[in-house]
């Protein structure tokens, strides 16, 4: 046996599940790295993956791999520096394992991340979200559950994957309402209800009439429903949405753009950054600076308050009580 197929096994069994007790879509991402990896390393070398060491998968064969990813797979940036992280980690962890490898491993370990550039935020403006939450047929079981389910996140910015692992017991609709969900990073978020919210899932989940750790937005055989299930049910309200709103049609609608709707709503409602990153689960509040970016309403009251460029900013003076009585007439 190589060098690398047992790093690898350990790799995932000791040190993502046992020591790191990394979740799912963790092990599933690097799972994947991993195998796609192998699969190119393999028609590189014209050895079988399980005869792969680690001297087969020396810089310039990584290299070589996060070129394919984008030529030939049509990957983007973030992704490639995503399978990059993964390689690294592996790496990482193999100089413990293998000492004898030191070299080629700091040579892996010093390939950087790609600089990319940052697009703008995509989010839909007030016209845009009214449009779509009326799309759905509320005349079916089917069209009543998309509604709420656009109705929810919408307004709360939850991620696809809170969304889908909603309990009907993660619904609090009595006093102080709210939601209840376990998101990323393994942080328990508590985010409030409006009243309109509010009511929509109180008619659902009494239609629902489940029991408590039954999903909230379940899907015809009554199981969760999938991230891609969601897409394609938001990207065919988008559809009808935009007979009536055309501006919808420019626009790539994701469950994650209307997270970023409901961000916009809070930032054009005055709610400070810090509570907003609360609010929608950052890890830092430089997550969160991408919406000031994109918020033309925010620039356009700062230019309002700058004087215009051909006259004289003066200096400050207070009106005369008496013009100032005159005025009111």
């Amino acid at each position: 046996m190589t060098t690398l197929a047992p790093i690898l096994e350990a790799f995932f069994t000791d040190r993502l599940l046992q020591q790191r007790q990394a979740s799912a879509h963790t092990v599933a991402a690097y799972r994947d790295t991993w195998r796609l990896l192998l699969c190119f390393a393999a028609r590189h070398t014209g050895k079988q993956p399980v005869q792969l060491d680690l001297n087969d998968l020396d810089a310039p064969v990584i290299g070589a791999f996060l070129e394919h990813l984008q030529q030939v797979r049509g990957n983007s940036v973030a992704t490639r520096n995503a399978r990059l992280a993964a390689v690294h980690s592996l790496f990482r962890y193999a100089v413990l394992r293998a000492p004898e490898h030191a070299a080629l491993i700091q040579r892996v370990l010093a390939i950087p991340d790609k600089r990319s550039n940052r697009a703008l935020v995509c989010f839909l403006t007030r016209d845009e979200t009214d449009a779509l939450l009326v799309s759905p047929d509320q005349s079916t079981w089917i069209g009543r559950r998309d509604h709420a389910l656009l109705v929810t996140a919408v307004q709360t910015g939850l991620r696809v994957s809170e969304l889908t692992a909603l309990t009907i017991a993660d619904v609090r609709l009595g006093t102080g309402a709210h939601l209840r969900c376990h998101g990323k990073g393994r942080k328990d978020r508590v985010t409030p209800l409006t009243t309109h919210t509010r009511d929509i899932l109180h008619a659902w989940t009494n239609e629902l009439g489940c029991e408590p750790d039954d999903p909230l937005f379940p899907s015809q055989r009554g199981a969760s429903l999938s991230r891609d299930a969601v897409e394609r049910l938001v990207a065919r309200h988008t559809a009808t949405a935009a007979t009536c709103c055309p501006t919808l049609r420019d626009k790539h609608v994701s469950p994650h753009v209307l997270r970023h709707t409901a961000a916009m709503a809070l930032l054009h409602a005055g709610v400070d950054t810090t509570v907003i990153a609360l609010w929608l689960g950052h890890e830092s509040i430089e997550t969160t600076h991408a919406y000031l970016h994109a918020d033309l309403t925010l620039k356009e009251r700062a230019l309002a308050r700058t004087p215009p460029r051909a006259g004289a900013p003066g200096r400050y003076h207070a009106p005369d009580s008496l013009l100032a009585f005159l005025d009111t007439l």
